[in-house]
């Protein structure tokens, strides 16, 4: 009885399925053309919506992951010859336009040092942990990345040898899913994960209407959210020498790291 059962539920499901992709081929959103649906994706949060939206079809996959709506960057790119994949994180920081998303390619390390990202971008890490995707900075510098915009980091690992991992001059800042690695016995006061000279509301980054829904509307002033995120080494988690301050800690204590939530407001 019981291996009837399984059978006929096996026809079920498999029936469930021919319908299901049935329905999707003849479904009205698929009469609109390429430039249309793909205008459609923009409007998507990078991840998790478009990248769900990817998994849909090969045309869906072909569109959502059109250079249009990614930035990629690959370090075995010599060339300019394949639209919107560029060699290194700041050629790709240079070239994007406010809203933009920068996928950056996992495997290997992407050589970063004082990159100032001056509008709203969102750079996410193109492995499936995090530290499948290293941005790594070298000594002599302020920090890995500056940031004076709003904008988003996910999936990311970021280490800095001596410095800060991120500088947050202005606009909201979110950090989601990342780790940060500072040097392990840092001098006092160089060595630290985030750093943030923000002054406070007076000084607004507004995200244009790419990104708005990213960052969620009505987002006004300078702050940093983080979660999810592994911080290790370094002086200090968070330095401020604005008027933003710490708020909201939770920790939460798994067998190989700490992961951190947080406010800077």
């Amino acid at each position: 009885m019981a291996m009837e059962e399984k059978r006929r539920w096996k026809r079920y499901s498999n029936k469930s399925s021919l319908i299901g992709a049935a329905a999707a081929s003849s479904s009205p959103v698929n009469t609109l053309d390429d430039g249309c649906l793909m205008h459609i994706f923009s409007f998507l949060s990078p991840i998790p919506d478009r990248y769900n939206a990817a998994l849909v079809s090969h045309r869906w996959c072909y569109l959502a992951c059109h250079p249009r709506l990614w930035l990629r960057v690959d370090r075995t790119a010599k060339d300019s010859s394949n639209p919107g994949v560029f060699p290194s994180v700041e050629t790709a920081v240079s070239a994007a336009r406010p809203g933009d998303t920068i996928l950056i390619g996992a495997g290997g390390s992407h050589h970063v040092r004082d990159i100032q990202i001056k509008k709203p971008l969102c750079l996410l890490g193109g492995g499936e942990h995090p530290d499948d995707t290293i941005l790594a900075c070298s000594r002599g510098s302020d920090s890995a990345l500056e940031f004076l915009s709003t904008c988003k980091l996910a999936n990311l690992t970021v280490k800095a040898e001596l410095g800060c991992c991120l500088l947050h001059r202005s606009g909201r800042l979110i950090i989601e899913r990342c780790i940060l690695q500072c040097d392990e016995n840092p001098l006092d006061y160089l060595s630290c994960a985030i750093v943030s000279t923000a002054k406070g509301p007076d000084v607004t980054a507004v995200p244009d209407d790419a990104f708005s829904s990213l960052v969620g509307k009505n987002h006004h002033g300078d702050s940093v959210s983080v979660s999810r995120t592994r911080i290790e080494g370094g002086a200090k988690a968070v330095s401020t020498s604005g008027t933003l301050a710490l708020q909201r800690v939770r920790v939460i204590y798994a067998r190989t790291a700490l992961l951190f939530w947080f406010d800077v407001k």
